[in-house]
């Protein structure tokens, strides 16, 4: 179960609305997946791992969970949708809706959308951040689904879409592909809704400039705030610079820390733009540097503070950082 202190998820008062009205109980669900019954009553965040047991217990509490989706899609009131997933629905086209949603999603769940565009057809596929399982398959459904109903809403027009993967069966496979118009596809690695280019040009008749003047610029400094803390590459040089002193900081290590794989971390270095040993190399340098301008603490202990077996390899790397050796360097420094 992931710990990230970002892995929060609140879940909206409308989510247990909506099974009061299908007579099923938030207590049930709770007690199914083991959870607490204060998520409910105290109205508790939780995290994707739970997230995703309220999910499997919903799904397997209800008889047919594609009816059940094809109902939520049905009973959608956008005006209680929060500001991150409102802001969309109102977007000058169905393009323009898509990139605001995979831009501001995460302000309220842990999620990614990665959208490509080849050819004639169009590719939203998820990523959750925080787990490496895929999601459960009703919730993957929903999900899927207000993809397409977002440009049903916006376009006025029932699109339909190319193809949708899911990693498991959701349900009655023909009340699915009834309400996508398209053939379902499963054991995909990861949920995928395919729809037309040409779909995406089509203008939202909901389009509203002065809704979007207020929203986006709130959004984007939330975005900013929720990056700024959660930045893959302050997380991992934070951890290097604590474990240094025990020696190299290890991979699997620092991704156990993060609550991921080893290779979902290598990912998201990669999305940011480096990798471990780069932020390894980063992360020595920064921390000598403080080392160094403090005079009480020995160059042999510098060495050793920054993971060095020798000290002749912490001097080496150093003049790679700077062009100078450590006691020169703490000479001229000494002085500003």
């Amino acid at each position: 179960m992931s710990s990230h202190s970002l892995d929060r998820i609140h879940i909206p008062a409308n989510f247990w609305i909506g099974l009061r009205q299908i007579d099923v109980s938030a207590q049930d669900i709770l007690r199914k997946a083991k959870l607490p019954l204060t998520i409910f009553t105290e109205s508790q965040f939780v995290n994707t791992a739970e997230y995703f047991a309220i999910w499997e217990a919903y799904s397997e509490i209800i008889d047919d969970p594609a009816a059940i989706i094809a109902k939520q899609m049905n009973d959608l009131e956008i005006s209680q949708l929060p500001p991150s997933v409102l802001a969309p629905y109102h977007a000058r086209d169905f393009r323009d809706a898509l990139k605001r949603l995979a831009r501001y999603k995460q302000l309220c769940v842990p999620e990614r959308f990665h959208i490509t565009e080849k050819d004639e057809l169009c590719t939203i596929e998820l990523e959750w951040l925080y787990s490496e399982l895929p999601e459960p398959p009703m919730l993957a459904g929903i999900i899927m689904a207000s993809l397409l109903e977002m440009g049903r809403r916006g376009t006025r027009i029932s699109l339909q879409a190319h193809s949708v993967e899911f990693s498991c069966p959701v349900g009655e496979i023909k009340g699915l592909e009834s309400y996508f118009g398209c053939r379902i596809k499963f054991s995909a690695e990861r949920s995928r809704l395919t729809v037309r280019r040409s779909d995406l040009e089509l203008p939202f008749v909901s389009y509203n400039a002065d809704l979007l003047d207020i929203l986006t610029p709130a959004l984007d400094r939330s975005l900013v705030d929720q990056q700024r803390v959660s930045s893959v590459i302050d997380k991992v040089k934070w951890i290097m610079k604590r474990s240094l002193a025990a020696g190299r900081p290890d991979i699997q290590v620092v991704a156990s820390e993060l609550g991921m794989s080893d290779r979902t971390l290598q990912r998201r270095l990669t999305d940011e733009g480096t990798n471990f040993k780069q932020l390894l190399a980063i992360a020595r340098r920064e921390q000598a540097l403080l080392y160094l301008s403090d005079p009480t603490i020995d160059l042999k202990e510098v060495a050793f503070l920054l993971g060095y077996e020798e000290q002749n390899s912490f001097y080496r790397a150093f003049r790679l950082w700077e062009g100078d050796t450590p006691s020169n360097w703490r000479i001229v420094h000494s002085f500003h």
